[in-house]
């Protein structure tokens, strides 16, 4: 049973990569992930305001904003929050490299394009094989239009590209009117790969003691459904890479975003839930649906169930939400 596939030019056994996490936020933690199989491993962020703090310090950051409330700037976390700097980050890279044979994913989350995109050659430098650039902003001001957004992730992943020659790959979240035309634009900035979807942790409201409360809930399989969506979109439309990440917690899952178009799945609740241990046996799982159905290998089903492979994408997509709304008829 084949289940080799190609992410960001690198050719990988089979493509359930585990994704940025605090699993691999150590050594051990790494080499436990890749005893588990992986094909390769995605790093824990480095943020922007890591690096900016190593250079002003975050403190400074939070005085700039001294009209805003002390419960948003109590958002921003101190120095001391951080477990690793930028250079213990770069040496973390470093020791990864050495210690696991399989590809080692750098990611860089950031917001502004800045002096701080800089850190991609030295991540380049320190040994990463791809880099992830994600995206993470929440856009919650009224005077930054839907191009204004756009624009800023563009010349981030356009500077990226010119500083690092390692494959890059841009993390987005789900909200943009149009997906595919961003993704084109991402495309024809030759992003070599689009990670479909960055999850938004909301913030809860402890009303008693009036106060803002962070929370984090895993995702479940229901969340998949938003990326296989987009996939099936982009399919056959983009030269870029595509994977998938939020909500592949099953081999069935990781079979519909791969015949959706993914050419790799990002898994990342599910090991933290169960443990490095339930990548195999996702792996296994995914190799025994295969063969009970006939795929000789996975480039066989990539993509199969593509709007590409749709003559009227449209008319599908609203026939679907016509049959969906008119045939509910509630419990029975």
């Amino acid at each position: 049973m084949d289940l080799s596939t190609t992410y960001l030019g690198l050719k990988l056994t089979h493509p359930l990569i585990p994704g940025s996490s605090p699993l691999t936020m150590d050594v051990d933690g790494i080499k436990r992930l890749e005893d588990a199989g992986a094909p390769a491993i995605v790093m824990h962020s480095l943020f922007e305001e890591q690096i900016l703090g190593d250079q002003i310090r975050v403190r400074e950051t939070v005085d700039v904003h001294e009209g805003i409330a002390a419960e948003a700037a109590s958002f921003l976390p101190s120095p001391e929050e951080f477990r690793l700097g930028p250079e213990e980050y770069l040496e973390l890279i470093g020791k990864a490299k050495k210690a696991v044979k399989v590809p080692v994913i750098a990611s860089l989350n950031g917001t502004t394009p800045g002096g701080w995109l800089e850190y991609a050659k030295k991540l380049e430098q320190a040994g990463a094989d791809a880099l992830e650039l994600n995206t993470y902003d929440v856009a919650a001001d009224p005077q930054d239009t839907p191009q204004t957004i756009e624009q800023r992730i563009l010349e981030m992943a356009r500077s990226v590209k010119k500083l690092a020659r390692i494959p890059v790959a841009v993390k987005l979240s789900p909200f943009y009117t149009s997906i595919a035309n961003f993704a084109k634009r991402l495309d024809d900035a030759e992003v070599d790969g689009l990670v479909l979807f960055n999850r938004f942790y909301q913030a809860d409201v402890d009303v008693e003691n009036l106060e803002v409360t962070r929370t984090i809930q895993l995702s479940d399989s229901s969340e998949l459904l938003l990326r296989l969506r987009a996939l099936a979109i982009l399919s056959g439309k983009v030269r870029a890479s595509l994977v998938a990440t939020g909500g592949v917690h099953t081999a069935v899952d990781a079979v519909k975003a791969v015949m959706c178009g993914a050419h790799a799945v990002q898994i990342v609740s599910s090991l933290l839930k169960n443990g490095p241990g339930a990548l195999k046996r996702t792996r296994l799982e995914l190799a025994s649906w295969m063969e009970r159905h006939e795929y000789e290998s996975l480039r066989q089903m990539q993509g199969s169930m593509s709007l590409a492979k749709c003559p009227n994408p449209k008319a599908y997509e609203r026939g679907q939400y016509m049959h969906v709304l008119m045939g509910w008829r509630g419990e029975r």
